[in-house]
C-alpha cells in the first residue's frame, strides 16, 4: 500500500462559521442564500466573523491568514484554539476534535499543544524578562529549575542572552515582542498561533523579527499559524497564505500561486505592488541549457556549435553536467587550430542554486555579472539566468506557464556582444539596425556572453 503523498494535516478547518450575536441560525441561513456581510448584520443584528471556511494546515508549515481588518482573520486564528466556540462546523488538531472537547481537556490540549502571541506583547510589567517567559511553565507546575533551565534555553534562542533580569519597561518593542515569542516557546507546543504579532513594529524592527522567526523556524520545525494584513510580510515568511475577505475564504495557495493566480480582482488588487522578487526564484524564470561546450572538445568543434546554434559563446560543461568555465567567440577563433582550447582562456562561470530568490539574483548579476548558471542540489547545470530573463520575468509577473521556447538555429539566430561589451553606442552583433523591426528575444544561454536568441515576431 502506497503512502500518502502529504503528511497528515496538523490543523483541519471544517465549513466553520463563527456569529457574533442572537439569532445564528437565521443569519446563517441569509449567508446560505448569498447575502453580504454588511448587509446580514444590518438585518440579524449579529456580527459575522467567519463562515462556511475550510481549509488544511500541515505540520511544519507557517500558515499566514490575512485580510482586511474586518476581515475575520484574528476570529479565525482563536476558533483554532477555541478562544472562540465556533457556531458551526469542526476543528480538528492532530485528528482530535476540538469543538467536542469538555473544559479539561480542551485546557490541556491548550497547555500542551498550543502557543500563542499577541500584537500588544501581554507581558507582565512586575516581572523581568526570565519572569515573563517562565510564566506559562510556573502555571503547568514545572519545578523552579526546570522552569529557569528552559526558560534561559529560549530567551538564547530568541536573541535576548543577557537581557533575563530586565524589566518590561527598559525594554524596546521589538525586544518586548521577543519576549512574548520566547514566553511561547518555552514550554516546547507543537503549534504558535501569531495574532499580527509584528504589525505594533516599526519595518526595520519588523523585518528583523520576521528573519528570527525563519530562523527559529529551520531550527525547531513548529506548525505557525501567522495573522497579517501586510503582504509583502506573508510573502517572505508564508509557506501558504489564505486571504479572507468578510469572513469568507477567498484563496488559499503558495506566495507564488497566489501571485501567479489570482482568483478574482479582489485578490488582483491585494496582490498588486507586492514584491515579487522575494518570491520567484531562479528554477521558475531560468531558461533551459540546450548546448554547451565540452572540455574535450576542439576549437572547430565550439566554432561549429557556436554556428549552428547562432550563440557567440558556450557554458563549458562536462560529463558529470558540472559547470567548468565559459568560452566566448573570440576565444575559439584565436585558437582554431589547436587540437584542445586552452583551459587557461576559459572565463570563470558565475553560478547560483535553483532556489534563489530573484532579489538574490539581481543581486549577484550586479556584482558579478550576467549571466548565472543554475545549479541543481547536486551541483549539475540545469539552466542559465541572464539580464533579459530577469526583466522579462518583473514585466511578465506571471510565470506560471512553461518558459519561452528559444528560437531554432537558424530562424534569425545571431550571435550578440562577447563579454568584453561592445563600445558604448555600438550596437552589439546581432542587434538589430536602427529603424528595423526589433527582434522578440528570448534567451537559453548567457545572453551578455553572446547567447542570446531573436525571433521576429
Amino acid at each position: 500500500m502506497e503512502e500518502s503523498a502529504h503528511p497528515a494535516p496538523r490543523i483541519s478547518i471544517r465549513q466553520v462559521s463563527k456569529i457574533f450575536g442572537r439569532h445564528p441560525s437565521r443569519a446563517l441561513q441569509q449567508l446560505r442564500e448569498g447575502r453580504g456581510k454588511a448587509e446580514v448584520q444590518r438585518d440579524t443584528g449579529v456580527v459575522v466573523g467567519v463562515y462556511d471556511v475550510s481549509f488544511d494546515i500541515l505540520p511544519g508549515e507557517i500558515f499566514v491568514i490575512m485580510g482586511l481588518s474586518g476581515s475575520g482573520k484574528s476570529t479565525l486564528l482563536r476558533l483554532i484554539n477555541r478562544l472562540h466556540d465556533p457556531t458551526r462546523g469542526s476543528i480538528l488538531v492532530d485528528g482530535e476534535h476540538v469543538t467536542t472537547m469538555g473544559a479539561r481537556a480542551l485546557r490541556q490540549l491548550r497547555r500542551s499543544k498550543f502557543g500563542m502571541v499577541f500584537q500588544s506583547f501581554a507581558l507582565l510589567p512586575h516581572r523581568t524578562v526570565l519572569g515573563n517567559v517562565e510564566f506559562g511553565l510556573e502555571i503547568q507546575g514545572e519545578r523552579k529549575a526546570r522552569r529557569v533551565e528552559r526558560a534561559m534555553q529560549v530567551i538564547e534562542t530568541v536573541g535576548l542572552a543577557g537581557c533575563e533580569g530586565s524589566y518590561v519597561s527598559q525594554l524596546s518593542g521589538g525586544m518586548r515582542q521577543r519576549v512574548g515569542l520566547a514566553r511561547a516557546l518555552a514550554a516546547d507546543p507543537e503549534i504558535l498561533l501569531m495574532d499580527e504579532a509584528f504589525s505594533a513594529l516599526d519595518p526595520l524592527i519588523r523585518g528583523q523579527l520576521q528573519d528570527d522567526l525563519l530562523e527559529i523556524q529551520e531550527k525547531l520545525g513548529k506548525t505557525i499559524v501567522f495573522v497579517s494584513h501586510d503582504l509583502d510580510e506573508a510573502i517572505k515568511i508564508g509557506s501558504r497564505i489564505a486571504i479572507v475577505r468578510d469572513g469568507r475564504l477567498v484563496q488559499v495557495g503558495t506566495p507564488r500561486e497566489i501571485l501567479a493566480s489570482p482568483v478574482d480582482d479582489y485578490v488582483s488588487a491585494f496582490v498588486e505592488g507586492a514584491d515579487r522578487t522575494k518570491v520567484l526564484t531562479a528554477e521558475q524564470i531560468m531558461q533551459p541549457l540546450r548546448v554547451s561546450a565540452h572540455p574535450k572538445d576542439s576549437p572547430r568543434a565550439l566554432l561549429r556549435k557556436m554556428e549552428r546554434s547562432g550563440f557567440g559563446g558556450l557554458v563549458v560543461v562536462d560529463n558529470a553536467r558540472r559547470v567548468q568555465g565559459y568560452v566566448d567567440l573570440a576565444q575559439a577563433s584565436a585558437q582554431r587550430d589547436r587540437d584542445v582550447l586552452d583551459r587557461a582562456t576559459w572565463r570563470a562561470q558565475p553560478t547560483a542554486g535553483t532556489d534563489a530568490k530573484l532579489a538574490d539574483l539581481i543581486q549577484r548579476m550586479h556584482a558579478e555579472g550576467s549571466p548565472l548558471a543554475i545549479l541543481d542540489a547536486r551541483e549539475r547545470v540545469v539552466g542559465v539566468v541572464d539580464k533579459n530573463t530577469l526583466l522579462a520575468a518583473l514585466a511578465q509577473g506571471d510565470t506560471h506557464g512553461p518558459p519561452h521556447e528559444p528560437a531554432p538555429a537558424g530562424d534569425g539566430a545571431a550571435p550578440a556582444a562577447a563579454p568584453g561589451a561592445p563600445a558604448q553606442g555600438e550596437p552589439a552583433q546581432g542587434e538589430p539596425a536602427r529603424g528595423a523591426e526589433p527582434a522578440v528575444v528570448t534567451e537559453s544561454l548567457p545572453a551578455r556572453a553572446g547567447i542570446i536568441e531573436g525571433r521576429q515576431p
